[in-house]
């Protein structure tokens, strides 16, 4: 005969508190469909991508560049189908690691800086300013008056307006060149030898875009707008994630990738400097 607790006594406890708490994104699924809205109706009212929307709905959060984001996209994404986002949030924070600290800025407007916007001269200022010096000198000369015939041939033969606009360059010439030609042999034999350098750009729609270099270090993260482009260099490689593949274009030490991307398709790319190749 034992004296103690029985063997059912001293089975240990089992909490399934946390294995029966579903996750941030089924949570989030579930409450859309309560909701009777679709994805495409979701990402209409809270201006969070489809492709977002997809991924965050299956717990996967590096679509949105970040832990910053990512937690900006729960808080949108739980108020808009009516649920407190704080619980969600403090179950993110759980699961990856807490609060993550704030993504410097520096680097986003590094990224801005390699291709600086071109501006002409103001010519219009420029011939102005030459019109009135020349009446200025010309009034300067009349009232010295009583002069010899050399100082009257001296203001016969000085600049006049119309000499000064003449000798202005034409307005027309400062108009600036397509900031956006197309790559030509000369644009891929300039690119830099010891360095890899990749331009993207949209031209067929927008794309959340996010680009870092070979530390990690983030050089940009944000929505690349229809039109617009983005060129990055480093020393040794360039790690990309396109949000919507196929509205991008990318061009990859001066050569154009002609890869097939699908539209809404999520792209994580890695270039070096001895590519183009895909990563």
């Amino acid at each position: 005969m034992s004296i103690g607790n029985s063997p059912e006594d001293e089975r240990p406890f089992e909490d399934v508190s946390e294995e029966a708490r579903p996750s941030v994104g089924r949570v989030l699924k579930d409450a859309r469909l309560a909701a009777g809205l679709t994805v495409d109706e979701i990402s209409t009212a809270t201006r969070v991508r489809v492709a977002i929307v997809h991924a965050i709905e299956a717990d996967d959060f590096a679509p949105c560049g970040g832990d910053v984001y990512a937690r900006g996209h729960i808080r949108t994404l739980a108020r808009a189908v009516h649920l407190d986002p704080a619980p969600l949030l403090a179950q993110y924070a759980d699961e990856h690691g807490g609060r993550p600290a704030p993504t410097p800025a520096a680097p986003l407007f590094e990224a801005e800086r390699i291709r600086p916007e071109r501006r002409g001269p103001n010519w219009t200022a420029a011939m102005v300013a030459a019109i009135v010096v020349v009446i200025g000198f010309v009034g300067f000369t009349a009232v010295k008056g009583g002069g010899d015939s050399s100082d009257k041939t001296q203001v016969a033969e000085g600049p006049t307006p119309g000499a000064a606009t003449s000798a202005a360059p034409r307005p027309k010439s400062s108009k600036p060149a397509d900031p956006k030609p197309a790559p030509s042999d000369s644009a891929i034999a300039a690119a830099p030898q010891d360095k890899v350098t990749v331009q993207v750009s949209a031209p067929n729609g927008r794309s959340w875009i996010s680009a870092k270099d070979h530390n990690g270090r983030m050089l940009f993260d944000g929505l690349l707008g229809k039109g617009e482009s983005k060129t990055f260099q480093d020393n040794t490689k360039i790690n990309l994630i396109l949000g919507d593949a196929g509205a991008i274009e990318l061009y990859v030490n001066g050569k154009k990738i002609e890869d097939q991307f699908q539209p809404g398709a999520v792209e994580r790319l890695t270039y070096t400097k001895g590519d183009p190749q895909v990563g």
